[in-house]
């Protein structure tokens, strides 16, 4: 969990992602229309990588499909061309430091209080002294 990190999806700027970047495509309501042939007809959300952007096409290696009703859809990198104007937005998949330090954190906190709530490698607090024996001792008569 410590080296994988956060990711958040970011409107895309400026010149766009590049080939082999992980991206998500929103469709409207026409892209639904076009792609419910080779999609579904309650696509809302498209996820995948971006294999390439011309002419106002995406190429997406697609990974999984997210739907009106909910529901996900897990695809095995099909490739699925989209036309920009069935794209209502285009977001990028980018590295979150912020997230991903306060995703850290916990994780390490996790770790420091199972150490020391264990007493593990003696970090936890030194045990109570051993109370003595509270039970009255038993007597044999001698004979």
């Amino acid at each position: 969990m410590l080296l994988t990190g956060c990711y958040v999806l970011q409107p895309v700027t400026g010149a766009g992602p590049v080939p082999g970047s992980r991206m998500a495509l929103e469709v409207n309501d026409a892209g639904r229309l076009a792609l419910g042939g080779t999609m579904g007809p309650e696509i809302v959300h498209i996820d995948g990588r971006l294999i390439s952007k011309q002419n106002d096409v995406y190429e997406l290696a697609v990974l999984s499909v997210r739907l009106i009703s909910g529901g996900t859809q897990v695809w095995s990198g099909e490739r699925v061309s989209i036309r920009a104007e069935h794209v209502s937005r285009a977001l990028e998949r980018q590295y979150s430091k912020g997230r991903s330090m306060a995703a850290s954190a916990v994780a390490v906190a996790c770790v420091y209080a199972i150490v020391r709530s264990r007493n593990l490698f003696g970090l936890g607090k030194a045990d109570d002294p051993i109370p003595p024996d509270t039970m009255p001792s038993l007597r044999f008569p001698r004979p």
